[in-house]
């Protein structure tokens, strides 16, 4: 445990305590509005095993302050509840047993009035004990905040998962919502995606991972140098039109398009389609509604990204075309979570024809790399080294953030990552060919 000598002073550091503090209070409090049309039922329901309640959510974001932060920094800290740490722990081996991924929809209690009274209680602790607390907490805080806004959007991943279980395809945010008609005005002003273009992508020796001060997770460092080959790729996502396309021209019947993982998962599965689509309509935060043609198309596994791309004569882009096609742009730019409310990948709407469209935000896309360790990648001491390294087998990378990740959470060197058959987060995909 760090001594109070390492404490932060009051006059070294004002402004950056202050803006953490600011941060800290509008993640969280971001949290809770996007549960505010909840119920207690709603909140404590469990569709699959990769999907979590939107209570535990909740219960586990708040686990990881007042574990890492409060417990192992503030002296004297006492658990709100010494009960909480076996039911929201996640998957860290070091903080001991935990109740079982699969049955977080078994706890019907605490309610979730309870937890945000735990949750209120943590925020005021950590605001009090902020400016006394040594830099490793700071640092700490910090990763919190990113470990929070991770699960902001899986929070609205895995409710929307368990409304569109419901026969009557119940809206969280109803269309009548100002927000929701914002978003329908998107997809009206974009009802042509365009034609697809192809960039010709950066070649030679390229930079590849985070460099600099800012936040970054551990699977995006070191920074190395790697090598590109002549390529291209597509101006903008896949559109829903064109993987009607795929769809009409027997693209789920055709096992010459398919890996033969993705074959068998096809079969077992009965897929023919993407999740949440029905016909001509599809499920969304609002409810059923008619398939935009014009936006991207998202919830795709990369079994399926990968025969599409196939059966279009391309490829998936590797990660490291796709991060050097990205460090020119805006991270923070495109359609991202700004406030709770119906979200949707929308069709683009500026005038670009010639550059990259989309590159943040509306959908994360595949890329065709496994989700492996960079060169002299070393996972961080302690419990919260398992927070990335652990997981680097048998998956592959997204990048790019979608409508449901907050803004200001991405950058160029950020790597999501998903098994090949999962596809209830928002995931699409962008061509790439060779040259």
């Amino acid at each position: 445990m760090a001594s109070q000598n390492d404490a932060l002073p009051l006059t070294a550091g004002t402004d950056a305590m202050l803006a953490l503090s600011g941060r800290f209070a509008a993640t969280r409090r971001l949290s809770l509005d996007l549960v505010a049309a909840l119920s207690d039922a709603d909140a404590s329901a469990q569709s699959m095993p990769d999907a979590s309640p939107a209570k535990w959510h909740l219960a586990h974001t708040t686990w990881f302050f007042e574990t890492f932060v409060l417990r192992d920094h503030l002296p004297g800290y006492r658990l709100f509840d010494a009960r909480y740490p076996y039911l929201f722990n996640s998957y860290y081996e070091a903080e001991g047993p935990r109740h079982a991924r699969p049955q977080r929809g078994l706890l019907t209690r605490p309610s979730l009035d309870e937890i945000c009274v735990w949750r209120a209680h943590v925020d005021a602790a950590v605001q009090s004990a902020l400016p006394a607390l040594p830099l490793a907490a700071h640092a700490l805080v910090t990763l919190g905040i990113q470990h929070e806004q991770q699960h902001q959007e899986l929070l609205l991943t895995d409710i929307k998962h368990l409304f569109a279980q419901n026969p009557l395809g119940p809206a969280i945010w109803p269309t009548d919502d100002a927000i929701a008609r914002e978003v329908a005005q998107i997809s009206a002003a974009s009802a042509d995606a365009g034609p697809m273009r192809w960039i010709k992508g950066a070649e030679g020796v390229v930079q590849i991972g985070h460099a600099g001060e800012d936040f970054a997770f551990d699977c995006e460092l070191p920074q190395f140098s790697a090598l590109l080959t002549p390529h291209a790729l597509a101006s903008r996502a896949v559109s829903n039109g064109e993987w009607q396309q795929f769809i009409g021209d027997g693209g789920y019947h055709t096992p010459s398009l398919w890996l033969s993982d993705g074959w068998a998962w096809v079969q077992d599965e009965d897929i023919d389609a993407p999740a949440y689509w029905d016909g001509g309509r599809q499920f969304t935060l609002s409810g059923w509604r008619d398939i935009d043609p014009a936006a991207p198309v998202t919830h795709i596994s990369f079994y399926e990204a990968d025969a599409f791309a196939t059966w279009a004569g391309a490829r998936l882009p590797t990660e490291i075309e796709w991060e050097a096609a990205a460090a020119t742009f805006d991270p923070a730019s495109g359609q991202q979570l700004d406030r709770a409310g119906p979200i949707q990948p929308a069709g683009d709407t500026s005038d670009a024809d010639t550059d990259l469209q989309q590159m943040f935000g509306s959908v994360w896309e595949w890329t065709g790399s496994a989700y492996r360790p960079y060169p002299g990648f070393r996972a961080a001491p302690g419990a919260v080294g398992e927070y990335n390294g652990k997981f680097m087998s048998g998956q592959f990378v997204l990048r790019g953030g979608s409508c449901a990740t907050p803004r200001g959470h991405c950058r160029a060197s950020y790597r999501n990552f998903f098994y090949p058959h999962q596809r209830w987060q928002f995931t699409g995909v962008r061509l790439a060919k060779d040259l």
